[in-house]
């Protein structure tokens, strides 16, 4: 059974259908790239699976579970985890104290009144070990706004690997990075990835990226999904030529 199947997504806004009966099933422990030129709906069908825009029609089946209509924290207490387009942290508390809030909010005491000095040593000890598979241990008592853009980058995924996710949904994490925090981007991911314990969905527009790290790629045109298969299946696909990689040589 997949661990992710996306059942006819569909989300329209007014006469605009942006996902358009979409159907997409995510193994554990896959790792799978989600490509397509601008406006072909990525990051809207990111947004309907995690309970942050609602859906017009279809499901979402996560662990043998419907969690379609879900509220976006109940989401995340199902195990889904995810970064966004643009960096969400808070600036002026430090990257050790940003994944620790994320790692303590996760915690299955975290209600319990006796419980609040369990719970932070172990969101402690979680946020340490999230900034060292980060490689950035070295800023841990540094205020996130301080950080360079491609550290921030990073650090906003060491959020999400705090809350011990079975699925990590990364919205484009090498958006605006040089080529030199790319390469080192991915280095890192790609190490963290090795371990084969998380399923992770990316989203991304540096091809170089996707063919480095995804097992298999969906690619979606117009709402659409156009293909779905082996990267070197999905390169190959005359309408994927067609319709984004060709207008990228």
């Amino acid at each position: 059974m997949p661990l992710l199947e996306c059942r006819g997504l569909t989300r329209s806004f007014g006469g605009l259908v942006a996902v358009d009966n979409v159907n997409m099933a995510i193994e554990a422990g896959e790792i799978r790239a989600v490509i397509g030129p601008n406006g072909a709906g990525k990051s809207t069908l990111f947004n309907i699976i995690t309970g942050v825009l609602p859906v017009s029609d279809g499901q979402t089946v996560f662990a043998g579970e419907m969690i379609t209509g879900l509220p976006v924290y109940r989401v995340v207490q199902k195990g889904i985890a995810r970064t966004f387009q643009l960096t969400h942290l808070f600036p002026d508390l430090t990257a050790h104290e940003n994944v620790r809030i994320a790692a303590q909010a996760q915690h299955a005491d975290r209600w319990r009144p006796l419980a609040g000095g369990h719970v932070l040593a172990a969101s402690r000890k979680v946020a340490d070990e999230a900034l060292e598979q980060m490689r950035l241990s070295r800023f841990s008592g540094v205020k996130a706004g301080m950080l360079s853009h491609g550290d921030q980058r990073l650090l906003e995924i060491g959020m999400a690997i705090a809350q011990k996710p079975r699925l990590l949904m990364l919205d484009e994490p090498t958006q605006g990075l040089s080529i030199e925090e790319t390469d080192r981007a991915v280095q890192i991911l790609r190490d963290m990835l090795a371990k084969g314990d998380l399923t992770v969905i990316l989203v991304e527009h540096d091809m170089e990226v996707v063919f480095k790290l995804a097992d298999k790629i969906t690619v979606l045109h117009r709402g659409r999904v156009i293909a779905d298969g082996l990267p070197d299946e999905v390169k190959a696909n005359d309408e994927v030529q067609s319709a984004y990689l060709g207008g990228l040589e």
